[in-house]
């Protein structure tokens, strides 16, 4: 086990195993869809009080109605005696939110958030609030909104905490608690490397799959419609991220832009090699690229 205090945030990502389980805590959550909801499911069960907050009263009673948390209101100040506070509201919001929430917090109440891109978050909202921790969990499904929440959607998946030098130990060491709670697999980098990473393996997939679909609808509507009929496992799983939330696939281009254009450029190139091969029937090159990114996918999935 690598300490949390002893994580530099210069360093790779590293994996970290969770040793100890805290204090029962206060856990005020911002945002019940999928991942805010399945999130108050699972530290409700785990015996953390949970106070859910939404801009919709039918959410809090939605959320109340099905015992996710313990309380709920629209009224964000209902969370200001929470140990730790987590925002899950989409990117673009995160900063306004914790502005809002700035005049009602005590000193030591520790803010994290879910968002996909921690480089420019982690920046503004670290010099606003000093106890603030990057987070990332890993995990998700083509569904939203609250009625999508479901239990242990956060079990051995990845959950990402991007400290920087400047993040006080104690509120890492919260926030590791609450990850414990869920059943992650814990691992921290700087705010950078995480961008970077997930340019590949998430922001990229979700471009790259909505494009897959959009091609699909360039045949005639008779092969269209046979292509539909004939859809099978293969397409779901390469489609499944290109038909999932728009707004989330606009917030990864808008604010990590500079990596996901790397990653889409890099993509093109490794695709226009693959057209000029089949163009010129180099089936060697097929088959050697096809082989070795059959011995490479492990690498990248369990």
């Amino acid at each position: 086990m690598i300490p949390v205090d002893t994580v530099s945030a210069s360093q790779p990502a590293v994996k970290l195993s969770i040793a100890r389980r805290g204090k029962r805590m206060q856990v005020g959550i911002i945002g019940m869809g999928l991942i805010g909801g399945s999130m108050a499911i699972d530290l409700t069960a785990a015996g953390h009080q949970v106070i859910g907050i939404s801009r919709r009263q039918s959410v809090c009673d939605r959320a109340l109605a099905r015992q996710m948390v313990s309380q709920a209101s629209t009224n964000i100040s209902a969370v200001a005696d929470a140990d730790v506070i987590v925002v899950c509201t989409p990117i673009a919001a995160i900063f306004t939110t914790v502005m809002a929430l700035i005049p009602h917090l005590k000193a030591e109440t520790v803010l994290t958030d879910v968002g996909s891109v921690k480089q420019p978050v982690v920046a503004a909202v670290a010099s606003q609030w000093p106890n603030f921790v990057g987070g990332h969990p890993m995990a998700g499904t083509a569904e939203q909104g609250i009625d999508a929440a479901i239990p242990q959607l956060f079990v051995n998946r990845p959950y990402v905490l991007t400290p920087t030098e400047q993040t006080p130990p104690e509120a890492v060491a919260r926030v590791i608690q609450l990850v414990d709670a869920l059943g992650s697999c814990l691992y921290q980098c700087d705010p950078a490397s995480h961008d970077q990473a997930v340019a590949w393996i998430s922001h990229l997939p979700a471009m790259v799959s909505a494009s897959l679909i959009s091609a699909c609808s360039s045949p005639s509507p008779e092969i269209q419609a046979l292509a539909q009929a004939f859809a099978s496992s293969g397409f779901r799983d390469t489609s499944r991220v290109g038909g999932g939330n728009p707004e989330l696939g606009l917030m990864m281009a808008q604010h990590n832009r500079p990596n996901l254009l790397r990653s889409l450029r890099q993509y093109r190139q490794d695709l226009d090699q693959i057209i000029e091969a089949i163009e010129q029937q180099d089936w060697s090159f097929i088959e050697a690229t096809l082989s070795q990114t059959q011995r490479d996918r492990p690498k990248f999935i369990d």
